[in-house]
């Protein structure tokens, strides 16, 4: 496993309920600012296999970025089930609810 994956891995893994983080600050963090593409990869492969708490991952607008209706409203709900709140235009106020960590991967 490549260490761009690894660290992708352990830096969702600790995404704590009712905290969101990018898709762009993940792949920061990780050691590739310019691959939330990849982070989109990883998560769709591996979720599974890792446990990941992948509905606690979105887009830079604070939006759900599942384009599947039934698995949105699935991250939706999961979401709002640990205490996130949708605005009127069905996002996430990042400045709230966007976990930062400040310790590297």
């Amino acid at each position: 496993m490549e260490r761009f994956t690894e660290r992708v891995i352990a830096i969702i893994g600790q995404i704590p309920q009712g905290k969101v983080m990018t898709y762009g600050q993940i792949a920061g963090l990780a050691g590739s600012p310019r691959g939330a593409r990849q982070v989109v990869r990883i998560l769709h492969s591996m979720s599974e296999k890792y446990q990941l708490p992948w509905h606690r991952v979105v887009n830079a607008k604070g939006e759900i970025g599942l384009r599947d209706e039934e698995h949105a409203f699935v991250q939706r709900l999961k979401l709002e089930n640990e205490g996130i709140v949708f605005n009127l235009n069905n996002t996430i106020d990042l400045s709230e609810f966007r976990f930062t960590c400040d310790r590297g991967f």
